[in-house]
């Protein structure tokens, strides 16, 4: 059993990380953090990007992993490396209810956006609909008062 947390970007993620790395301890279980790369995200990309300006596959996958291990590191310090990370080539929603169905999560973990949406925009719904367990969706805290 694990605990698994859909992975954006450090900005958006860190409060979810860090809530399931929480979970995870409390249930003595792995945590295990999921980003998603490939051409089905191309779909989302803006209408006047070229499609030559798209990245390979295997750019794309290298761009995940750098944005998963900086995440980690970002919201758990030293004890990142403590956190499976993994990448899946999809549709981010789709590859988190995947990999939720293959570890057998206890626990799917997604963070929102202090405006209330899911970071996972793409996806988000489809995780809420589809998942294979229970989903905790961690608000980002409030940015401070200036």
């Amino acid at each position: 059993m694990t605990v698994l947390v859909g992975v954006q970007g450090p900005t958006w993620s860190r409060a979810a990380i860090q809530e399931a790395a929480q979970e995870a301890r409390f249930r003595g279980t792995t945590l295990v953090a999921v980003s998603a790369y490939g051409a089905e995200r191309a779909a989302a990309a803006p209408a006047a990007r070229p499609a030559a300006r798209l990245h390979s596959t295997t750019e794309q996958r290298a761009a995940a992993e750098a944005v998963l291990q900086s995440a980690a590191l970002d919201a758990l310090g030293a004890d990142a490396a403590t956190v499976e990370l993994r990448v899946m080539e999809g549709m981010p929603g789709r590859s988190l209810v995947e990999a939720a169905r293959q570890l057998g999560a206890e626990l799917l973990v997604l963070a929102s956006r202090g405006d209330g949406a899911l970071s996972w925009l793409l996806g988000s719904q489809y995780v809420l609909r589809n998942a294979p367990c229970p989903v905790l969706v961690v608000p980002d805290p409030a940015p401070a008062a200036s």
